[in-house]
């Protein structure tokens, strides 16, 4: 079930490694979790963009199979090899977890309360790019049987924003142009006043998260 390289957790966990219908090895609750818990950190390898780019061609494999995220612009998790647990927590279209990057470190969290027997889920949203298309959907399959599921673990394409005509554009940038102007003599200051105001430990956690993306990778040449 587990690799050399499996670290596990040293504090109790609200869940189980058990078979899943979705994929190989899945963590089921063993207890209700309650919306907004961090349940676990996702433990990996921090290794660079070209080292995972050498490790891994997503185009090559017969069946795409790797663990990665991106923690920023030069450094990869990989969970290929060092991993713990949560390395066993399934992608679905319905997600009730989320993975989040704090202080250079990836948590999963509850998106929704869990209840004991529930598998623990979220959206792997693999990194899609312009060139990708049924053939790319068709590696990065996805079976997780939800109602809403669109059939691949790679992020939903993004919608063409919807064109307007040059003269309503005109006007609304003349329209929006007064209105700052008139706004800018009237309150000037306002907006300094409001920054500078406390904020609350809520907002101030997730300012400081921002969601895992889990890259696709092409073997460098």
């Amino acid at each position: 079930m587990t690799s050399p390289n499996f670290i596990p957790s040293t504090k109790p966990l609200p869940f189980e490694l058990h078979p899943s219908s979705i994929q190989g090895q899945g963590a089921f609750a063993i207890r209700r979790i309650r919306k907004g818990t961090r349940i676990i950190e996702y433990l990996g390898e921090r290794i660079t963009q070209a080292e995972a780019d050498v490790r891994y061609d997503d185009e090559s494999m017969a069946r795409h199979h790797t663990f990665l995220f991106n923690l920023d612009k030069r450094t990869v998790l990989d969970a290929g090899t060092i991993h713990n647990e949560a390395r066993y927590i399934n992608h679905s279209c319905a997600p009730n977890c989320e993975a989040l990057i704090e202080k250079g470190h990836i948590y999963i969290y509850a998106l929704t309360s869990i209840e004991p027997g529930e598998e623990l889920v979220y959206d792997y949203g693999y990194e899609r790019t312009e060139d990708m298309g049924p053939e790319a959907e068709a590696l990065y399959v996805c079976r997780c049987g939800a109602p809403n599921c669109r059939g691949t673990i790679l992020a939903p394409a993004k919608k063409a924003p919807a064109r307007k005509s040059s003269a309503k554009k005109a006007k609304t940038s003349s329209t929006s142009r007064k209105k700052s102007v008139s706004k800018s003599r009237g309150n000037k200051g306002a907006g300094v006043k409001k920054a500078a105001g406390k904020k609350s430990s809520a907002g101030t956690r997730k300012s400081t998260q921002r969601r895992a993306k889990s890259p696709s990778r092409k073997r460098a040449s």
